[in-house]
């Protein structure tokens, strides 16, 4: 008889800790990811939304440097801190940075650990973009004019290169990361020139820095056209927010085909102009073509 009670009391206690385990590992979370709780605590977050272009570029000198990736949960009118760490769920890459300013909702084992909330993430699904990704969602396919300077006082305006591909580059003097890409740029100005392409260089200093815009361009060897006094509501209408630097590759009809935040990657870069020149190509062909099959139609309608 006691060896049947003991039996059931041991029954009983595994159960439950069965299902607390099991109840644990189905704890759902919704809410954003974020790089970390220091840029999380910049702003009032019930306000100021975090995932702009800013904090993204932030993000990854934060994730670069091995600050812990969290999901910040509303609770009322506060937020609840999770560190995300690696549970059945497959990473795509590296990192949770392809993540992070998005809303999601992920579910796995919650512990505490030294007063820090961790979640062992077993699956994850996102529900929305990050503001940044939307913003440059919102101007895909969109025409937008800019109008600008050169050096040497001359207008200059961005519909005037309808009918080439156009690399628009917002950079400044002052942005370190923007040194970075310069080569990148030039490559792909020398390659793709003959082919239809163009590079523009917008910078967002004033027109009394002109001097330190040359001295730049000959410091980084640019060999395309460089335009001064872009503002940040300019950048902001190409959908890039007000972070340094930032690209558009706008097609031969004028209407943008992809928005870049952060330095561009050259072998990216050239993989997306290349779709479009194929595209072009395709398109060019086509016309031909269908005005031949018109022409020959029409010949042979002609009476003998």
């Amino acid at each position: 008889m006691n060896k049947l009670v003991f039996g059931m009391i041991h029954l009983s206690t595994l159960l439950i800790m069965l299902a607390t385990i099991a109840m644990a590992q189905a704890t759902r979370l919704e809410g954003q990811i974020v790089c970390c709780a220091e840029c999380w605590a910049k702003a009032d977050r019930t306000k100021a939304t975090f995932g702009t272009a800013e904090d993204l570029l932030t993000a990854k000198s934060c994730v670069a440097g091995g600050d812990p990736t969290l999901i910040a949960v509303r609770e009322g009118e506060t937020f609840k801190l999770y560190q995300l760490e690696q549970g059945k769920f497959r990473l795509p890459g590296k990192n949770w940075l392809e993540f992070i300013g998005k809303q999601v909702t992920v579910t796995g084992l919650v512990k505490k650990k030294k007063n820090i909330n961790l979640i062992h993430v077993n699956s994850l699904e996102v529900l929305a973009q990050s503001i940044a990704e939307q913003q440059a969602a919102n101007v895909i396919g969109k025409e937008i004019e800019l109008v600008l300077k050169d050096p040497f006082g001359i207008e200059q305006r961005l519909s005037a290169l309808k009918g080439r591909i156009v690399v628009l580059n917002f950079w400044a003097t002052y942005c370190t990361p923007c040194r970075k890409e310069m080569p990148a740029l030039a490559a792909i100005q020398n390659e793709y020139a003959a082919l239809g392409l163009q590079v523009v260089g917008a910078s967002a200093d004033e027109a009394e820095d002109r001097e330190r815009v040359l001295e730049f361009a000959k410091e980084t060897k640019v060999n395309f056209p460089i335009w001064i006094g872009t503002a940040t509501s300019d950048m902001i209408r190409f959908g890039i927010g007000s972070a340094l630097p930032g690209t558009v590759i706008i097609g031969r009809d004028g209407r943008i085909a992809k928005v870049i935040s952060g330095v561009v990657n050259q072998a990216d870069l050239k993989k997306q102009v290349d779709v479009m020149l194929a595209l072009a190509t395709e398109v060019v062909v086509k016309e031909r073509d269908r005005v031949a099959s018109r022409n020959a139609s029409e010949v042979s309608s002609v009476p003998s």
